[in-house]
């Protein structure tokens, strides 16, 4: 048997941890919703155009605002630094934000709330079936964090290569949004099995939440444009 098979006693249930985490990414992510559809109507949500004239520098712009946001707000979490922890989310709030502003302004004022109600509907079904899975199977999903990083790395040198030639971006596409569920997953499994703080399991649980949706919302705009 693998150590993928392998049960582990986590003690799993819905209590109140996990109430507590999902409760704050939920928040958070809400937040992040609202800044995607006030800065839609700034010059920010043109910022798309200019970084992804060549798809793999926003990719690693974006990439690198995502983990230094999330270094910066796990520092002031673990150094009990509240202002720390506060930069950190709101330059997360800001990458995620701007980025999803950026796809959402191609649709129509009055069909951009929609849009996001679509989005939210649709990441929080697919956060409810990947919970589900990992709270009903007794095993350990440590290595989806691994896998969530092949998958990242694959996705940048896929975007790399569909930067010269196009047809390959969407299997980089594909990559990346496979990283942020496998990465879901993994942040799940965090919680089911107490692994950390629950301050910092809200931030990590919020993260991959977050770049679900936006990869959710791509499609969603895509299904839109072909209406």
């Amino acid at each position: 048997m693998s150590s993928l098979e392998t049960p582990h006693d986590t003690g799993r249930g819905f209590g109140s941890r996990e109430v507590t985490v999902i409760g704050g990414a939920s928040v958070l992510m809400a937040v992040n919703v609202a800044v995607m559809y006030l800065v839609v109507a700034t010059p920010l949500a043109a910022l798309n155009d200019a970084l992804f004239a060549y798809p793999i520098v926003g990719v690693l712009v974006y990439g690198a605002a995502i983990t230094v946001g999330q270094m910066i707000a796990e520092r002031g979490i673990s150094g009990d630094s509240t202002g720390l922890a506060l930069v950190g989310t709101v330059v997360l709030q800001l990458a995620f934000g701007v980025f999803g502003a950026g796809v959402l302004r191609f649709a129509p004022r009055d069909a951009q709330l929609p849009i996001l109600g679509v989005t939210a509907i649709v990441v929080a079904l697919l956060t409810a079936v990947i919970a589900g899975y990992v709270y009903v199977r007794s095993k350990s999903f440590e290595s989806w964090g691994s896998y969530a990083n092949y998958a990242f790395i694959g996705g940048i040198v896929a975007v790399a290569i569909g930067t010269f030639v196009p047809p390959v971006l969407l299997a980089g596409f594909v990559l990346i949004f496979l990283g942020f569920m496998l990465r879901l997953g993994w942040e799940i499994w965090k919680v089911r099995d107490r692994r950390g703080s629950v301050a910092l399991q809200t931030i990590g649980v919020y993260i991959a939440v977050a770049g679900v949706f936006v990869h959710v919302l791509q499609l969603v705009m895509r299904v839109l444009a072909r209406r």
